[in-house]
């Protein structure tokens, strides 16, 4: 292992040296080691594969990074005890963009690592390379399809991709710019504000096939599966059969490894896929691009939290490469981008906005509540009612969404109102259906005989309406109608064309033949009231994604927001104006000191725990510490914010700090996340 010291000596048997990351979760062992290289290892040990190292006594996993010919530990090396494979899938690229992630998240580089690189996939493996040796017996599995994809002229040097018509992009004044700077190589950095009912999947694969037709390569990166579906079907016939991979979780092992080594071989130019292809290695990168940022399912739950924005962002700047981060709506992060000059906006002019946006009304509004008295607390005003009719007689699909799904997920007293909670963990209670029996949604321990703790009543009462009962509300209301749902439990993927109602969660709803003749969004304040920073962005995002499935106004799309014309959200909704709103958002987080303006870093523990870390924490001059707050069971959290300019320093401290207690192998665990999604 190597020491602090650096000698700069060849080794005394005049081995080569291996430096490797050794896979150890440990703060303070974040750092290369150096081993010696056997003979019989030397043409397989090269710089990309996997591992076995002797460390600590016991034998672990590792990633070999660099052959050097002298270390820089002055004691005796071990040898490397196994080359796990030959086949190198740490590109030098992605393995430098890891610690730059790492050091950006306060995390080690052997947890970045393994998001980085799928698991092995043995037999995935001895197919590929017997394809490379024997390329005409091409093996195939059969559950999983070719055993690579077809051949991609593109990728192999043998062709350019078609680029992208002139038709492309014409509907955004700087998008046939964007088009030529992509085509010509340059890193053209952009946010781009879809249009309503704009298919942006055909947008995306014309931005990847002008990147090809220059002789670089892509990296996608959607939210979910159902977006990789779309943007998967948009590449093929923009590039053809076999010039792209998808990259995705939901894949399997085999599949997933076996698009892996497709794109870490240079068989194809292209990657796209949820975040789990945000390190995907694609040689001379040309472009990255993410889709709908703010959807939180762009954040990696496992340590150290990275999010795919900033890891695309990262490669962009390391890779010189393009950037486009797209959406109907846009986050500060994204406004901070044109705010600060590093992306151009690229957004379509208003005359063509107007002609392609829905009818959007509020019904909280001062001249509808004095046409419907009631549109202030009902949950369906005539407003909306009436819009849902007149769509459905003119054979219209209506989408109508919801916050939240179930039946009831949240129930009262009916007498004194008070939330009814479980009398075993105080998790709230639900209904599952109109004769269901009330559960708790925390323990699913059944409360038969619930009894209100504060009156005694036994009777509840609906606080939340879920899609579910909505349905089943709507169905009464609109007999003879098809009722549909769409949420986690069935994704509905198209809604065909003809009359019917869809009910869909945030998310699942569907693509309408033509598009939807009207769109309801209830129970917004179920989004507006969050206690959560990103309460009002968020709710624009949900709305906004909808909306974008109506037809335009002059083919009778109409929207209709339940909530208050006056407030910020609603108004951007309004005039399809997400950039004011996230302009506006940046500037109030600003003025308060939250992210995007500052670094913010989030350290929860338990309270001792909490106050070790910060105390060995050599944190910035210009560093505050704000808090305590609860965190969950006996659990604090801390929050330490420092300006943008010394997020490193800030990083690093932490880290050092985390590094300190893991090498005095303190008891309890402290959680570090930079810049998390929650902060309350």
């Amino acid at each position: 292992m190597t020491g602090t010291r650096r000698s700069d000596r060849r080794p005394a048997d005049g081995s080569p040296v291996a430096r490797v990351c050794v896979d150890v979760p440990l703060a303070h062992l974040d750092r290369p080691f150096d081993y010696l290289v056997p003979a019989e290892l030397d043409a397989d040990a090269v710089p990309g594969v996997r591992v076995k190292v002797r460390f600590a006594g016991q034998l672990v996993d590792g990633w070999l990074l660099e052959r050097a010919d002298d270390s820089g530990h002055t004691g005796r090396l071990a040898y490397l005890e196994k080359v796990v494979s030959p086949e190198p899938v740490l590109a030098p690229e992605v393995a430098r963009l890891a610690r730059v992630v790492a050091d950006r998240y306060a995390g080690n580089l052997a947890d970045v690592l393994r998001l980085a690189v799928p698991p092995r996939h043995a037999r995935v493996e001895k197919d590929v390379r017997a394809r490379t040796a024997a390329p005409d017996e091409n093996p195939v599995a059969p559950e999983e399809g070719p055993a690579v994809p077809e051949e991609n002229p593109a990728a192999l040097g043998e062709g350019p991709a078609a680029p992208a018509g002139p038709d492309a992009w014409r509907d955004y004044p700087a998008g046939p710019a964007l088009l030529r700077a992509l085509a010509d190589g340059r890193a053209a950095r952009a946010v781009w504000s879809a249009l309503p009912g704009e298919d942006w999947p055909a947008r995306y694969a014309e931005a990847v096939a002008a990147t090809v037709a220059g002789g670089r390569g892509a990296v996608v990166v959607v939210a979910d599966n159902r977006d990789l579906d779309r943007l998967d079907a948009a590449l093929h016939a923009a590039l053809g059969p076999g010039r792209h991979v998808c990259l995705s979780a939901a894949l399997g092992p085999a599949r997933r490894y076996r698009a892996f080594l497709a794109a870490r071989r240079g068989d194809v130019a292209v990657v796209v896929g949820t975040r789990a292809a945000m390190f995907a290695p694609v040689a001379r990168l040309g472009l990255v691009a993410i889709w709908d940022d703010g959807d939180d399912l762009h954040a990696e739950p496992r340590a150290p939290y990275p999010h795919a924005r900033e890891v695309l962002l990262t490669r962009a700047q390391l890779g010189d490469a393009a950037a486009v981060v797209g959406g109907y709506t846009r986050t500060a992060e994204a406004q901070l981008l044109v705010e600060t000059g590093w992306a151009r906006e690229v957004v379509a002019d208003r005359a063509t906005l107007r002609a392609r946006m829905p009818a959007i009304a509020p019904t909280g509004d001062d001249p509808q509540l004095a046409r419907d008295p009631g549109a202030a607390t009902a949950r369906l005003p005539s407003l909306a009612w009436t819009t849902a009719r007149d769509s459905l007689r003119a054979d219209l699909p209506v989408l109508v969404q919801v916050p939240r799904r179930g039946y009831l997920p949240s129930v009262a007293c009916a007498e004194c109102r008070t939330p009814a909670r479980c009398p075993h963990c105080a998790g709230p209670l639900a209904l599952p259906s109109a004769e269901g029996i009330p559960a708790c949604r925390w323990c699913g321990r059944v409360a038969a005989a619930y009894a209100c703790p504060e009156c005694g009543g036994r009777r509840l009462r609906a606080s939340v309406t879920g899609a579910r009962r909505t349905a089943e509300e709507l169905g009464r209301a609109f007999p003879g109608v098809p009722v549909r749902t769409s949420g986690r439990e069935e994704v509905l993927a198209t809604v065909p064309g003809g009359a019917g109602l869809v009910i869909a969660t945030p998310g699942a709803e569907p693509v309408a033949d033509g598009g939807f003749g009207a769109v309801l969004l209830l129970d917004s304040w179920a989004l507006l009231t969050r206690a959560d920073l990103r309460a009002g962005e968020e709710a624009l995002r949900r709305w906004l994604a909808a909306a974008a499935l109506a037809r335009p106004a002059a083919a009778g799309g109409r929207v209709v927001v339940v909530a208050d014309g006056a407030l910020a959200p609603v108004q951007a909704l309004l005039r399809w104006d997400a950039g004011w709103f996230a302009a506006r958002e940046l500037a109030e987080r600003r003025e308060l000191g939250f992210p995007p303006a500052v670094r913010m870093a989030s350290v929860t523990g338990l309270p001792a725990a909490v106050a070790d870390l910060l105390a060995e924490a050599r944190l910035p001059a210009e560093a505050e510490l704000l808090g305590p707050v609860p965190a969950d069971g006996e659990r604090e959290r801390m929050l330490v914010r420092v300006p943008r300019a010394r997020a490193g320093a800030l990083a690093g401290a932490l880290h050092s700090a985390a590094g300190v207690r893991t090498a005095r192998k303190a008891a309890e665990p402290v959680r570090l996340q930079v810049d998390p999604l929650a902060l309350f």
